[in-house]
Order: structure tokens, then sequence, then C-alpha cells
């Protein structure tokens, strides 16, 4: 066969393999979702530096009605926007939330991904592998936007994402109601119908959660999470417990079932504890160290002693939080003497609320609470009235004058 007859075959063999066919669309039944491979930035006003943003694009087949936004909480922000669900929500094959998708097997969905779609009662499908046209609608606006947004933007300048935010959002309203080019009306007004076959928002957003597994109950009856306590009823104590961890929310998890619930402590808080008085024990076993005791050692070396642990249990909500910061308080009696920490205290009172031990600790290795005690006494002295007071011959006069 010839060179060019050959060609002329193959030619009509491609064309007879790669027909396309029109889809008839219904409303309401998928939502498509991508990203969009040319990007926008940002400037950090601080830094200086250029911080890159991707671009999340969806589109609702039936009306070609669209979203896009720099990546945040996308999907559910996506599903706000629309005002409602639809049964299918398709992607492609992105790493962050497909876990597997095998050619014969089960696809197996990111654990999160999957919990956001029963959450919003609609299906994730993702498409084929290398196969765009499976979702052509949101590929043909993410070819779109790039002109309508990305490039119509290029030229200005943004110092938040917030600003970014709002700039998309004013350009992508005007491409959703631009007239479409080869069919009546504008994406806009055919969302006006589609929307209307949507499934209703569920009441409450979803909340992306991370889970933190195997964390141990400790005997004080709490879990440790960012270097913070949360509460867990008494009766797991030394068990193995699962934390599901929100932007607000901290629930524990003890083999499968929810036993407790506690809001977040946000990031910059350390050391705090979280505790519901029904996760406690109506009654503690009698501890080597309790409240009436440690109480009892401080009312014997002093009353600034005693009025500093005193608000050290004030400052807690169950007693059996104020154990561990009053008793180093009370042994360094041991190290410098009951009477240096009794001065130490009301030197401490002085300076600070609620002092604790490294406020004390620091007053006793500087010696301060001598020299305190030392200017006290002599401000003591002088005014007692019994000083020495020179008499008038000192000054060359008689009493007489």
């Amino acid at each position: 066969m010839g060179y060019t007859k050959y060609c002329g075959g193959y030619g009509k063999h491609v064309i007879a393999n790669k027909l396309t066919n029109h889809i008839q669309r219904k409303p309401g039944i998928t939502t498509e979702v991508d990203w969009s491979g040319p990007t926008m930035s940002y400037a950090d006003r601080n830094t200086g530096e250029i911080i890159t943003v991707y671009l999340f694009v969806s589109t609702l087949p039936y009306s070609r009605y669209s979203y896009v936004e720099p990546c945040l909480r996308c999907h559910i922000n996506m599903y706000k926007f629309f005002g409602g669900v639809t049964v299918r929500t398709v992607c492609d094959n992105l790493k962050t939330g497909v876990a597997l998708h095998p050619k014969e097997r089960d696809i197996v969905l990111n654990e999160a991904y999957e919990a956001l779609g029963s959450h919003y009662g609609t299906a994730i499908m993702p498409i084929g592998v290398k196969k765009p046209k499976q979702k052509a609608a949101v590929e043909g606006t993410v070819g779109n936007i790039a002109t309508a947004i990305i490039a119509s933007l290029r030229n200005e300048i943004f110092y938040t994402l917030s600003s970014l935010q709002a700039a998309i959002l004013e350009k992508l309203d005007k491409y959703n109601r631009e007239p479409f080019q080869k069919r009546d009306y504008s994406r806009w007004q055919v969302f006006q119908e589609e929307k209307t076959y949507l499934q209703p928002l569920p009441d409450i957003p979803y909340e992306i959660a991370t889970w933190v597994y195997g964390r141990t109950v400790n005997l004080n009856c709490h879990v440790i999470l960012k270097k913070n306590f949360y509460s867990c009823p008494y009766q797991y104590a030394r068990q193995k417990a699962d934390l599901k961890v929100t932007d607000t929310t901290v629930e524990i998890y003890v083999k499968g079932e929810r036993v407790s619930t506690h809001t977040r402590f946000p990031e910059y808080v350390e050391n705090r504890y979280s505790t519901h008085p029904q996760d406690m024990p109506d009654q503690f076993q009698k501890p080597e160290w309790d409240g009436e005791r440690i109480l009892g050692w401080a009312h014997a070396i002093g009353s600034n002693t005693n009025e500093v642990i005193g608000r050290i249990f004030a400052s807690v909500k169950i007693k059996e939080q104020g154990y561990n910061p009053s008793l180093p308080v009370l042994r360094l009696s041991k190290t410098y003497s009951e009477a240096r920490l009794e001065t130490a205290c009301e030197l401490a009172l002085t300076r600070a609320r609620s002092p604790r031990y490294h406020h004390l600790k620091a007053i006793l290795v500087a010696n301060q609470d001598q020299v305190y005690l030392e200017d006290k006494n002599a401000s003591n002295r002088s005014s007692s009235g019994t000083g020495y007071v020179r008499g008038a011959e000192y000054y060359g006069g008689s009493s007489n004058d």
C-alpha cells in the first residue's frame, strides 16, 4: 500500500472512531469539579512574599453556572454558593480525594472526602483515569475562566487572600451573567430553573476533621491534645481513645463510641483543662495528698503562703487540678526554709494575681525576699519614732533660744 493511500485510510478510520454525540443534561443531577492549571497570587504585606493560589472550579453541566474559589474550604463553600446539592459530584482522580482507583475493584475515596459526600447526600464519583471528557463541562469552564477571571485580573496586585477572593467573585458573577454564544439566555438565567431541582443543604455545614488515634486516657481522666487537656469519663481511664478534631470541637471516641465532646482551645492556648464535671468520679480514692492536707500545710507556714495556695485552688474548676501546681510551691520551704518562703509569698502577691512556683523560685534564687525583708524592717524602725533625734545644741543653738 502506498503512503498516500495509507494516510487517507488512516484518516477515515480516525474520523469513524472519534465521533462525538451531544449529551442531554438533566438539571440538579451533577456537579463537575476541577482545578485550574493557571494560578493566581497575592503579596504578603509583612514579608513581601508572593503566595501562589490554586483555583478550584466547579460547574453545573445543565446550566453551566459556575463557581471559582482560591482553594480553602472549596466544596463546602461551593454548595453554599449554589444554595443546594446535586445527586452526583464528579471529580478527577486527585490524590487528596481519591486514595485508589483500580480498573476492576471498588474506588477507594479519601476518608474526609467520603465523609463530606455523606454529610451533603451526594455521591462522589471520580471519572475514569485520563478521561477528561467525562467531565467536559467543567473542563470547558476551566479554559473560560483563564480569560474571564485570571487574565482580566493579571495587572492587579492583591495583598490579602480575602481581597483576591472578592475580586474573583466579582468577575465570576459577570461571567455567569454573560449571554451564551450558541444558546439562549445566560448561565445565571438557566440556573434559576436548575436550582429548584437541587437537594437542600444540611442544617449544619460540614466541618473538616482530622483524627488522632491511640491516645491514652490518663489517671486524671483527661486526654492530651496540643498540650491541652480534655476530660473523658473516668470509667475509661488507662484505655486508648481516638480524637476527632475540627476547627471548633474535640470529640473523644473509645472503641468506636463517642464518649465526650469539648469546645476546642485556640491554637495559642497551652496547659488548659476542659473538664466536664460528669466525667469525674463522685468520690476519688483518697490520694497521698488531698486538698485539705495541702491547705493545712500552707496555713502552718504562714498567712501569705496560705493566700498563694488558696488562689491556686480558686483558679481551677476541679480541686484535683490544683494539686500539681501547689505542691512544688510548698516544697520550696524544705530548700529555703519556711520563713523565707513566707516572705517570698508576701513579695510575690504584690507582683502577681496568682503567684506560681516559677515566680517564687526566681525571688528565692535572687535573694529578693531577704532584701525585701530588710527594707521592710528598716521602714518599720523609722516609722516607730524610736530613732535618735539630734538636739538644738547639735546645730549650735540652745533650747532656750
